[in-house]
């Protein structure tokens, strides 16, 4: 069994794009990065997609993680949103898939709940637990990236407890846990 391992977490969205990344040696955790990609000065919804799986594919390429953790969309009254938010998913998970990366996803009340004990927490409590956790210095202004840094910490509180056909390795694993959802 491998002692060390890295963790990227990704909170989608086509306007910030959060993510964190931390570094498990010995079932400790260790921050590596957290930060965001603005996209708000994009109007064009297709490009928005097109550079998230770039920026993921290329945190994918230079960090090497063994696992990627994403905050699933939440059920907002707005259909449209809901829509983009999924795609916005869909292409960061298309990404790590297209380098044979194992995903997780996990809904927002289990992410807070891993970091704060409360799944009704604030993003600033999530933040400033994380803060205390892994001992960074400040915060940043926005808390998108500490919300992708808080997927990654939550995938590492649920270690051997991630439920199967939630995580895929591959596009064939994914084919395989779903079969009766596709159509020949």
């Amino acid at each position: 069994m491998n002692s060390e391992k890295i963790i990227l977490g990704i909170d989608p969205g086509t306007t910030i794009m959060g993510f964190g990344l931390i570094k498990v040696v010995k079932k400790k955790m260790q921050f590596i990065q957290l930060n965001e990609l603005i996209l708000t000065k994009y109007d064009d919804h297709y490009l928005k997609l097109k550079l998230i799986f770039e920026r993921t594919v290329e945190l994918i390429d230079t960090h090497k993680p063994d696992e990627i953790a994403i905050e699933a969309p939440f059920f907002g009254k707005n259909v449209q949103s809901m829509l983009k938010l999924g795609r916005a998913q869909g292409v960061a998970m298309a990404a790590g898939l297209s380098r044979q990366v194992p995903i997780t996803e996990y809904s927002p009340k289990k992410i807070k709940m891993a970091i704060t004990g409360n799944g009704n927490a604030s993003k600033e409590q999530v933040a400033k637990m994380l803060q205390s956790l892994l001992e960074l210095k400040e915060l940043p202004k926005n808390l998108d990236s500490t919300d992708g840094l808080a997927a990654a910490v939550c995938h590492f509180y649920n270690g051997d407890k991630i439920q199967a056909g939630k995580s895929y390795t591959g596009w064939s694993a994914f084919v395989k846990q779903n079969e009766g959802r596709i159509k020949k």
